[in-house]
């Protein structure tokens, strides 16, 4: 059973809903006891960093997703989900979970044709091997809304990247834990791949 995190971010019902269509078992909680016996997580998320993180310390939800990846339970992360599990956030000037050493950057655009948030489709430029990107083309489209994006402080850590004006990371990953941060749930089969993968995940060390 995979549990998708509930701190009153969104985007909830449309995971659950990606999942279901896939035969994938799923729950939605924002219980940290429920969080602390799943076989695998799904922290999905839109939103303010900044507003986030205190109903996740209050929910006890920041110790729970420490424990699971600290036990090696396989961790999605979806978008703001993506960002909170970084270092620091430029959002607010805001301190996060810190399960993956890095920053979260704000969008600094010189094209004045580009606009923020970063909306819509755009091309996954694969880097980097992972089985949770297995079977996905090179330069699949996958649906975007930010205005921040994950910066890891090792290169090692980023397995796609998109353009926008400026290259930046949109998969990063960190032995039990991979995030995104376009939306999965959103994208097509190239997004339910990915879904698909991460319910078969097994990972090593």
């Amino acid at each position: 059973m995979i549990s998708i995190i509930d701190y009153r971010a969104g985007n909830l019902t449309s995971v659950k809903r990606a999942l279901d269509f896939l035969g994938i078992g799923c729950v939605i909680t924002h219980d940290e006891n429920v969080l602390r016996k799943s076989e695998r997580i799904i922290f999905p998320g839109v939103g303010n960093a900044a507003a986030a993180l205190p109903v996740i310390r209050e929910r006890g939800i920041d110790e729970a997703l420490r424990e699971a990846f600290a036990l090696g339970v396989p961790i999605l992360g979806i978008c703001l989900g993506t960002q909170i599990i970084l270092s620091h956030s430029e959002e607010g000037d805001t301190e996060c979970l810190g399960l993956i050493p890095g920053e979260v950057k704000k969008f600094l655009l010189s094209d004045p044709s580009l606009k923020i948030p970063h909306m819509g489709w755009n091309d996954l430029l694969i880097r980097r091997e992972h089985f949770l990107l297995k079977d996905i083309a090179a330069g699949s489209r996958m649906y975007f809304v930010h205005s921040f994006y994950p910066q890891p402080g090792d290169a090692s850590m980023v397995f796609a990247e998109c353009d926008y004006g400026i290259t930046f990371p949109c998969a990063i990953g960190l032995r039990n834990l991979f995030a995104t941060q376009f939306h999965p749930e959103k994208s097509g089969p190239a997004g339910l791949s990915v879904l698909k993968n991460f319910a078969a995940w097994e990972p090593k060390g």
